[in-house]
């Protein structure tokens, strides 16, 4: 019987969906069985807009990780981003009826069901309320407020919220796709969980993720995370301005942002020229580098500037809010020439290109450690932390049940023993069971982060059931 915890994440993102398979070694790295990746099409800035056409891109990449890995998967962890997502900082509190009495986990789950009940805006849901820190009778900056005494208890939390309707239209795909959605977790979590260090969290870092269709920030700060934010730009503006400014299709224009192109044009000498083949017997076309390269620093510049405006709007000016680890980047814009130093030119804050390898087994291969799979890789590292057997091997899926046949009058039996097959049991093996309980010393984070989830994932399971 398979004993690991087989944990599959799903990245649906607006240019690729991901799906990863992968378990924790002896030495506790994250070692990737499989991995499989094929063409997004029917998402937009990270939104569902094709629901058929959504599945097929889900079922292509879950069939190629189940070949690369030699197992069947059940269910998976789904990242959410899109333009609808955003988030709000909220204070609340309870007044407990004994004082005297110890706070338990009844009483901050309390106080995050009011949070629940804020009033939002029509087709808006909370999907996500993270504890910052607690107040307990007006002692402030207090982490764990489990076994304190206090009659008034208060905290500050981030909540995100999004449109219901996008992240149903997500649950109906996987649904659809014949797997089962085993838990959500938003992309910039995800991403933050492959590529920062706990240093990082502590210090205060900014995680920008620059995918497709969106680019996802993240900031946190004493280890809890501050603020998120989905900008409704990505790679993809980019290769449109190409395609544009360069009149050329678009399959060329992405194949020349990632083979020459650069966010910064002094890179580039003037007599640098790239032929591109004609379509159709015309003339090969000839692109000036240079050229390339200022319609790339254009766009990045808008990009890493509506971000930074999203780090000022957190308050990182503040010196109780200074981001001392500066500027993570990641996603697939990551690896865009001379991005880190266009950064930290705008921005003027320390950067570094986050690698999701800390995290992987020293025999992950090189495609794998790419900044183009952190979300991927969170994911997996989240589905791990629900203890989840969310794939099972393929050879144990093929095997045959077991048979055996009912008692029969002994005269009678081998007459009629063909027979018998319309009579028989079929006794599967029994299925492992994998412990569904949290790991100690979790924090109290971590545990609102778990259930929450599990709540949500539920009312969305419950929502598609009645809907069929």
């Amino acid at each position: 019987m398979e004993k690991d915890n087989i944990a599959v994440g799903l990245d649906i993102g607006t240019t690729k969906i991901v799906a990863m398979i992968g378990k924790k070694n002896e030495y506790g790295k994250l070692e990737i069985l499989g991995i499989g990746k094929s063409k997004s099409l029917g998402v937009a800035r990270g939104v569902v807009n094709n629901i058929t056409q959504t599945i097929q891109s889900i079922q292509q990449a879950i069939v190629e990780a189940e070949n690369n890995s030699g197992y069947k998967i059940k269910d998976v962890v789904v990242g959410i981003a899109g333009q609808h997502i955003r988030s709000i900082q909220h204070t609340d509190y309870i007044s407990r009826n004994n004082p005297e009495e110890v706070i338990g986990e009844k009483d901050i789950q309390l106080l995050i069901d009011q949070v629940n009940k804020l009033a939002m805006l029509p087709g808006e849901e909370i999907i996500h309320v993270l504890p910052q820190e607690f107040k307990i009778d007006g002692q402030s900056e207090i982490k764990e407020p489990i076994g304190m005494y206090g009659g008034r208890l208060e905290s500050s939390f981030h909540v995100v919220v999004g449109q219901a309707s996008s992240i149903r239209n997500v649950g109906r795909c996987i649904q659809s796709s014949g797997i089962e959605l085993s838990g959500l977790t938003l992309e910039p979590l995800a991403s933050a969980d492959a590529v920062l260090s706990q240093e990082e969290k502590e210090a205060g870092v900014a995680l920008i993720d620059i995918g497709g269709g969106t680019t996802d920030l993240a900031i946190f700060k004493d280890g809890i995370i501050r603020h998120t934010a989905v900008i409704p730009f990505g790679g993809n503006v980019i290769t449109d301005d190409i395609k544009e400014g360069c009149s050329i299709i678009e399959k060329q224009a992405e194949l020349l942002k990632i083979k020459f192109g650069s966010a910064w044009p002094g890179e580039n000498k003037d007599n640098e020229i790239v032929s591109i083949p004609g379509l159709r017997g015309r003339e090969p076309k000839e692109i000036s580098l240079k050229n390339l390269s200022k319609i790339i620093h254009a766009r990045v510049v808008e990009i890493v500037e509506q971000v930074f405006a999203e780090i000022k709007a957190y308050g990182h000016e503040d010196p109780r809010k200074k981001l001392i680890a500066g500027i993570v980047l990641t996603g697939g814009g990551a690896q865009l020439k001379h991005i880190k130093q266009l950064v930290e030119y705008i921005t003027g804050m320390d950067t570094r290109i986050g690698y999701p390898n800390e995290h992987l087994a020293g025999n992950s291969g090189e495609e794998i450690s790419s900044p183009l799979y952190a979300t991927a890789v969170g994911l997996v590292m989240n589905s791990i932390e629900n203890s989840s057997q969310s794939a099972v091997r393929m050879e144990m899926v093929k095997e045959q049940p077991k048979i055996v046949y009912r008692t029969a009058p002994p005269v009678q039996r081998y007459e009629v023993e063909e027979n018998y097959v319309e009579r028989v049991e079929t006794i599967d093996e029994p299925e492992e069971v994998v412990s569904q309980k949290a790991p100690k010393n979790e924090s109290t984070e971590t545990k609102i982060r778990r259930s929450f989830f599990d709540r949500y994932v539920d009312k969305i399971k419950e929502f598609l059931d009645n809907a069929e």
